[in-house]
């Protein structure tokens, strides 16, 4: 990914704020003798890493199916973890100003690293965390233990990881090159009744320009 400093993102609970908001994330390996495998997943931010999912260092926890786990050869070499978070299109109509052109607004982490295979009560626990994260959202959350037996067995057939980031790079193309009066004009069509409406895209477009 092109690293441009006016776009980058340093803060790692900025990062980690990422990672939780949009956990479905995709997993890019290169197997020897294969080529390239990608799969498509959830991941969250490990609450149990060496900095209790704060500080420096990164650590993810995720699952996947165990064939797709051996299509990657997971834990052999290293991967990438992509989260996209907010993005769309941005039509040079919303500038009111001239010369301009489209472009794509967008969000992004890419988390380097060697997965860690975990054992079966240790992915049972990634399970859980998994189902609390999304689940914690709804007024009564639903809870994996209330299928136990069933979730147990099922489970036989997932492979669960933890990953240390060795190397994160993340970039907010958010409008930060333009000024403060075109970014919000730029946010308000995004609220608009139009077809490439994004309310989300247009909150971090504001954040970005406060935290600037």
């Amino acid at each position: 990914m092109l690293r441009q400093e006016i776009f980058e993102i340093t803060d790692p609970e900025r990062i980690r704020d990422l990672i939780r908001t949009h956990s479905w994330a995709t997993l890019i390996s290169h197997v020897p003798d294969r080529g390239m495998v990608v799969s498509h997943l959830p991941v969250l931010v490990e609450a149990g890493g060496p900095d209790g999912g704060s500080g420096d260092t990164l650590v993810l926890a995720g699952h996947l199916a165990r064939t797709d786990a051996d299509e990657h050869q997971l834990g052999a070499h290293d991967v990438v973890v992509v989260f996209q978070g907010p993005h769309g299109y941005i039509s040079p109509v919303w500038y009111e100003e001239t010369p301009h052109v489209p472009t794509w607004n967008f969000v992004v982490a890419h988390v380097h690293g060697r997965p860690e295979i975990l054992g079966p009560e240790r992915t049972y626990e990634v399970l859980t965390d998994t189902v609390d994260h999304f689940e914690d959202r709804f007024p009564e959350p639903w809870r994996l233990e209330r299928v136990d037996a069933y979730a147990h067995r099922i489970a036989a057939a997932v492979t669960g990881f933890t990953l240390t980031a060795a190397r994160v790079t993340a970039k907010a193309k958010l409008s930060q090159d333009e000024r403060e009066e075109v970014v919000h004009r730029v946010a308000d069509a995004l609220t608009t009744d139009q077809p490439h409406a994004h309310p989300e895209l247009a909150r971090a477009m504001r954040d970005s320009r406060r935290q600037q």
